[in-house]
Order: C-alpha cells, then structure tokens, then sequence
C-alpha cells in the first residue's frame, strides 16, 4: 500500500473511530483500525464487535494494499504533522510509514487478515429522519437509560418507528423515564417491533450527526441498527431482550397540575442541592398555592431553601425528590415554562413542557 492523502482528510477520518476502537485489552486487536487503499479512496473499518464504522475519503493511490495500525497512535501523529500532503506506505512487515518534509515515523501494523470479519448489511430499505430530529430525541431520552448491567435490556433506548415519519424513543432506569413520542398521527407501520439501542451507539450516531443540518437514513436489519450518511456507515449491534411495556410506567390521574417557569425553577435547584446529600442529592418540594419552597438537608454540610413562584392553587403538598432527575429533565425542555402533574408524596409525578404532550418524564418520588 502506497498513497498520498491530506491532511485534514486524514484527520477526519481516523478521528471519527476513536471512541470506537476497543480501548480495554480483551481482544487486543480491536485496538486497530483495517485501512484500505483502492481507486483513488482510503477506506477506514472500525469496531469493538459491538459498534461498528466505516468510511472513505479520497487520495491517491500508487500501490493498492490494506493494513490495520494503532487507531490512537495513527490519529495522534497525524494531529501534529502540517497542513498538506502526507504519504502512507505499508511496508513488508506490516509496520507503516508515514511521512511528511523531513518528517518520517514507523508504527507497528497488523495483517488485514487478521483484523476481525466486518460485519455487513443486505438491506435496500432505508428510512429519512431529520439529523437534528434524531439528535433532539437521543438527547432526551439517554440520561435515563440504567447503568445497571444485570439488567441489561435497560441499558439502551428503546426505539420504535411507528409510521414513515412517526418515532418513539423511551429509556428508564427504574428511577425515572423519559419518552419522546414524534409525529403519533402518522399512519401505522404494519407489524413494526421495536429495538434497543445500546448508549455507546447512540453517542456514536450523535457524534455523526452533530453537524449534518438535513436528513440521514436508518434501518434496522436482523440484530443490527445501521445509518448512513454521506460516506460514512454506522453499525451497531442491538441489545437483545424485552424492553418493558413503557406506557405502564405513566401514571394515569394525576390531580394537582402546577405551571412553573423553567428556568426559574432549574437555577433554583441548582443553587439548593448544593448542600443536599452528594449520592441522594434528595431535596423536598413544599407546594401550596402560588409558591414552591425547594429545601435540603445534609447534617454534614449545613442547609438551603429558596421559594419561587408557581401556577397552582390546588391543595399544599410536600414531596421529595433527586434534583438530578429533575434538572435533566429541564435541561432538555427548550420551552420557557413546564406543566408538573402529582398526586401525592408517594406517586411518581410527569414533567412535560406547557401544552406539550410529545415529551414526558416520569420521575419516582423519595422518602425525605
């Protein structure tokens, strides 16, 4: 293998695969990324065997060959060279050279024919979904997904594609779950199921699509979520399992309604929990009409309260609960004020943006 390719392209390509490549020595080849050079293109394959990426950029090709080299320690030589040209040439030890001017480095390669069988997709169907669409859902979903590995099939977001343009995404950790339900009026896909998308592929494909301003595609195939977009084809491998029936976990009913400025009510727990219990982070919610008092109470650090306006005039009420379940779900809510239903101070309570039933945040109560 012999080519000349830029820069910047270079760069590109290796950096999209360095939170892909395996950085735990159980297979220590995954720590390696295949490079293929054939018709004016440099091909780049990387996976852990559970995410999965390749893509292409252009350069020239003197000798075409392919060789799997140090993801990390190509794409950190590569950082500091100059702007221009730089020439790859694999030599008959699988080392690669890399040279730039005065410049020249040699980094250890591997045989191609050892680097793991890439997986591949047969599928013709492919459905558009705007990038930041996608984005915007795995934004408020993925903070509830359970870290919880013995119960495995909560640690992804479930995602369903219920129409050509309808979708669901909902994730839980038993503590709190966020729904995004886009587009429900769209006409029913027949005898669409719903998979499980575990995180790390999910900050894959929001890393791909972060910049991209229109529409991407996705499939699912077998055991595989699949995106493409432009050159580049994103693979990732599903959790199997049943998710949990997610509208089970709504409560249904919920008597006091109470209208809050967003970012009033966000600052203010910001400001509180800094003295609440740093695992439970618990602060109580003392509500009565037109007022919330937000308190916390830790022995070892001292005390806080605030009061902030609120809509309400229902009956007093205190409740308790994590302030980080609560301040992730206000961060995610782009409208300035957020309907808060409850019931009592034993019942999950939903937070929604005002008038808004596309997203809805189920958060479980605690004993204060």
């Amino acid at each position: 293998m012999k080519i000349e390719i830029e820069k910047r392209d270079l760069l590109n390509l290796i950096g999209k695969t360095q939170n892909i490549v395996e950085k735990r020595n159980t297979m220590p080849i995954l720590v390696n990324v295949l490079l293929e050079a054939d018709s004016d293109k440099l091909k780049v394959f990387a996976t852990d065997l559970e995410v999965s990426l390749t893509d292409e950029t252009a350069c020239k090709v003197s000798q075409a060959g392919k060789v799997a080299v140090s993801a990390k320690n190509l794409f950190d030589i590569v950082k500091e060279l100059s702007e221009g040209g730089i020439h790859l040439i694999k030599k008959d030890n699988n080392w690669l050279e890399i040279k730039q001017g005065k410049y020249t480095s040699k980094i250890v390669g591997v045989s191609a024919e050892e680097y793991p069988i890439f997986p591949t997709y047969n599928s013709q169907t492919f459905t558009k979904i705007e990038a930041k669409l996608l984005k915007e859902m795995i934004d408020k979903t993925i903070y509830s997904v359970s870290n919880d590995e013995t119960r495995y099939h909560l640690n992804g977001v479930y995602f369903e594609m219920t129409g050509a343009s309808s979708f669901v995404m909902v994730a839980t950790d038993g503590h709190r779950m966020s729904l995004v339900n886009k587009n429900p009026q769209a006409p029913k896909a027949p005898g669409q199921q719903g998979v499980i998308i575990p995180r790390k592929g999910l900050n894959e494909i929001k890393k791909i699509i972060e910049s991209v301003d229109q529409t991407v595609e996705i499939s699912i195939e077998g055991s595989q979520f699949i995106l493409k977009h432009a050159s580049t084809v994103l693979m990732i491998r599903l959790i199997e399992g049943k998710y949990p029936s997610y509208q089970q976990f709504i409560p249904q009913k919920l008597n006091q309604k109470l209208h809050i400025n967003k970012e009033a009510f966000l600052t203010s727990l910001k400001r509180v929990s800094l003295l609440a219990n740093q695992k439970s982070k618990a602060v109580l919610l003392n509500i009565s009409p037109g007022r919330m008092e937000i308190s916390s109470n830790n022995p070892e650090l001292g005390d806080a309260k605030e009061e902030i306006e609120i809509d309400y005039s229902g009956v007093d009420l205190k409740i308790g609960f994590n302030a980080k379940y609560i301040e992730d779900v206000l961060r995610n809510i782009e409208k300035d004020k957020i309907d808060f239903e409850l019931n009592d101070q034993l019942s999950p309570g939903i937070m929604r943006p005002h008038n808004d039933q596309s997203y809805t945040c189920v958060v479980m109560p605690m004993r204060i």
